[in-house]
């Protein structure tokens, strides 16, 4: 005999269920370690503005820290890019991100961007554009300069920060001559994705990688280039930076490598949190590669 009421309530199970397999799903190991990460970082140096929306989908969202600093006479602004195989990944889990810049002098604007499978090369890219925009036509709304803008990104979000640069096409962006230097850590800049089982959604398999990967599309620039290797990553191959860093060289550009001791693909990004200063190089390496591009910003 039909029941109206069960059906119903085997719909709103099923529904749950499968909310709750993808959220699972989603879930990583390293979100627990960011979460903890963000509990033991500092609320004290900076001043947040959480889901400043800087284009109209759920997604074109940013957190903004401002630093309490006087280090500098007019503070640089970073702009890190999470990673997460481009399909995975959450401003909100990179605090400890915003606190250990913050520190030293740096506003920091942390973005969300749209993940793949629904969303492929090049929308990343886009999104990172328009944020670098919208930051620039609100600087004075929130109190930041964009003259002197570092681009950061940890594995798919480096690759994301190298090809806003280095791209098939002109990306459209007004920031980008107030780029003055790249941060990139454990980044894929020249691999072939295809049948990749992290990487194949994130991008169009018809297109050669060839086509995509930013080591192709290198011109000389004045801007400066940071790459940081994690010393025991098994995801990204060293070959990735290495490749990009001589390309770079090749056409007269600045760029300087350096390996993180004892850390791997993930937890050389959790080693930048201040609470691990002491025992890892990783933001003392970050905070030199900034201080010396910016270095004629500082206070005397």
């Amino acid at each position: 005999m039909f029941n109206p009421k069960r059906q119903q309530l085997q719909r709103y199970l099923g529904h749950t269920a499968k909310n709750l397999q993808q959220q699972l799903k989603d879930f990583r190991l390293y979100d627990l370690g960011s979460y903890a990460l963000n509990r033991f970082s500092s609320r004290q140096g900076y001043h947040l503005t959480e889901n400043v929306a800087y284009g109209t989908a759920n997604k074109q969202q940013l957190d903004l820290y401002v630093s309490k600093s006087k280090r500098y006479q007019q503070r640089p602004l970073v702009v890190f890019v999470y990673g997460g195989a481009w399909s995975h990944g959450d401003k909100n889990t990179y605090r400890f991100v915003g606190e250990a810049l913050t520190r030293f002098g740096y506003d920091v604007a942390v973005i969300n961007y749209h993940h793949a499978p629904q969303h492929k090369f090049p929308s990343y890219v886009d999104d990172l554009a328009l944020a670098l925009d919208f930051l620039g036509r609100h600087q004075q709304q929130y109190a930041v300069s964009t003259e002197n803008i570092a681009l950061m990104g940890h594995s798919a979000g480096a690759f994301n920060v190298a090809s806003l640069l280095y791209h098939p096409r002109a990306v459209a962006c007004m920031q980008l001559p107030f780029i003055r230097a790249i941060i990139g850590i454990a980044g894929p800049y020249h691999f072939d994705y295809l049948g990749d089982q992290l990487a194949q959604d994130a991008f169009d398999q018809s297109v050669p990688y060839q086509q995509v990967m930013p080591y192709y599309f290198v011109k000389e620039n004045s801007i400066k280039h940071y790459f940081f290797l994690a010393e025991k990553d098994q995801i990204v191959q060293d070959k990735n930076t290495f490749d990009l860093h001589a390309e770079l060289l090749s056409v007269g550009n600045h760029s300087h490598v350096e390996v993180i001791r004892r850390t791997g693909h993930i937890s050389i990004m959790g080693s930048f949190a201040s609470i691990f200063s002491r025992f890892f190089q990783t933001r003392t390496r970050v905070i030199h590669a900034l201080d010396e591009t910016f270095k004629d910003q500082r206070m005397h």
